[in-house]
């Protein structure tokens, strides 16, 4: 596995964002019975949370490594959608959903903004016949700029949707072009005026650091103009270059150098923009995120997942956890549409692609790494939870991760794990690169494997 180091300079291909575990690439078919399993019995006492994958994109970027479509006609995007909401249908029959609304729920891709106002309503209609989301404190819907309009946002906001992520990514039109972003910066502002006129509760503005062709200059124009717009929150990501991006197949062909920033650079930008968000009122809210007010906005779909809710994903290629079991749906268009057709003999079925069955012990690794990038720790939650001090099981990392000043002096001694009020906390310098920090928590046979 190829990820951040604390010591790694180049943006090498093979990064990537760490979001599981355990790695996906140990996940399989053979483990198939064991999700089908979790999923016909009741649920856990745990949220549940509800992941829909809208797969379409005017534009691939260059940087993406989800799966997209950009060349699909209005036929083939009614025959996806027919085909989600069938999935939808089948998964509101599992014994796993219980009588538990929904705590969350989350339109990711691609770009769920993709979908026209009509075909929005259309398939909202096709999921409420099924399920709703009434009780659910938040229904994140993400948006790129130019695909919005303004009967859009009011459909969206008359649908339920609570909180918009606008994928802004950088305010220059040259490189957002380079980068092979769909939307230029004055369509940000366009969308912006509709989206502040329908009042939405919660709006997020998401960035990167490190596209090709960012300069300090760029960046700091990037904080300025997001700072001005103000939202409720931002989020910063640091370019990674994980195999299957356009960015990365050209270097590896090419064995060229990487074009993307160093992760100096990269951290040094989320530093910068860190403290021009923090003097205009904004608070560290994880490694990646700054919000206005943390009192009004919170982040369900983060905060439930990192501590081992429920999620069913539905959609191509979509990741879920259910009952303490991981799986992913499959991952190509013809199988995962095939599997659901509602004329096949079976009425079609469950489009599952791999899984994997983790040990108590790989339950707990998972949500430390991934609470851990919050910036702090609180050893009582894992030792009342899963029975480890995780101070004394990971002394040696805690110990290196001091040492480096990735974690606030005294910080270990003080977090006895028996004690409510302890906490491990990250240095800004540990915060900038978490993601780095995290393979020391890694479980032997997990250490340097391939992530995905």
């Amino acid at each position: 596995m190829s990820t951040e180091k604390s010591d790694q300079v180049e943006t090498e291909v093979g990064s990537y964002f760490i979001s599981n575990y355990p790695p996906f690439s140990q996940w399989s078919r053979e483990s198939l019975p064991a999700a089908m399993a979790a999923m016909n019995k009741p649920p856990a006492n745990v949220p549940l949370g509800l992941y829909l994958h809208i797969p379409f994109c005017r534009k691939r970027c260059k940087f993406c490594y989800f799966k997209v479509y950009t060349d699909q006609n209005a036929t083939q995007v009614e025959e996806y959608l027919a085909a989600l909401s069938r999935e939808i249908e089948l998964v509101s029959r599992l014994p796993v959903m219980g009588e538990r609304p929904f705590r969350f729920v989350y339109f990711g891709g691609g770009t769920p903004s993709f979908l026209s106002g009509k075909q929005l309503e259309r398939l909202v209609d096709r999921l409420r016949a099924n399920i709703n989301w009434d009780k659910a404190e938040e229904v994140t819907f993400e948006c790129e700029p130019g695909t919005l309009s303004e009967p859009k946002i009011n459909t969206l906001k008359e649908l339920g949707v609570t909180r918009l992520s606008l994928g802004v990514e950088n305010f220059s039109d040259t490189v957002l072009e380079e980068n092979g972003r769909a939307h230029l910066s004055a369509e940000v502002y366009k969308a912006w005026k509709w989206i502040e006129a329908a009042n939405f509760y919660n709006v997020n503005i998401d960035l990167i650091a490190g596209m090709v062709g960012e300069t300090w200059e760029n960046w700091r124009d990037c904080v300025r103009r997001t700072v001005e717009l103000a939202p409720e929150s931002v989020t910063i990501y640091q370019m990674e270059l994980p195999f299957n991006t356009v960015y990365s197949k050209g270097i590896l062909e090419e064995h060229a150098a990487s074009p993307v920033a160093d992760w100096p650079t990269k951290r040094a930008w989320v530093d910068y923009a860190f403290n021009e968000l923090a003097a205009a009122g904004y608070s560290v809210s994880s490694a990646y995120t700054m919000i206005k007010d943390p009192q009004k906005v919170s982040f369900s779909y983060r905060d439930n997942l990192w501590q081992g809710s429920d999620l069913l994903a539905t959609g191509v290629a979509s990741f879920g956890h259910v009952s303490g079991v991981h799986y992913q749906n499959v991952a190509e268009w013809s199988e995962y549409v095939g599997t659901l057709d509602a004329n096949a003999e079976d009425g079609g079925h469950l489009p599952l692609g791999r899984a994997m069955v983790p040990t108590a012990h790989q339950l707990l690794v998972r949500e430390l790494i991934l609470q851990l990038k919050r910036g702090y720790l609180r050893p009582a939650y894992f030792q009342e939870k899963f029975g480890v001090d995780v101070v004394a099981e990971w002394r040696d990392a805690w110990s290196r991760h001091e040492a480096a000043g990735l974690i606030e002096p005294g910080t270990l001694s003080a977090s006895d794990a028996t004690q409510d009020g302890a906490e491990i906390r990250l240095t800004r310098k540990g915060l900038l690169q978490v993601d780095g920090m995290l393979p020391a928590f890694f479980e032997p046979e997990h250490q340097g494997v391939r992530y995905t």
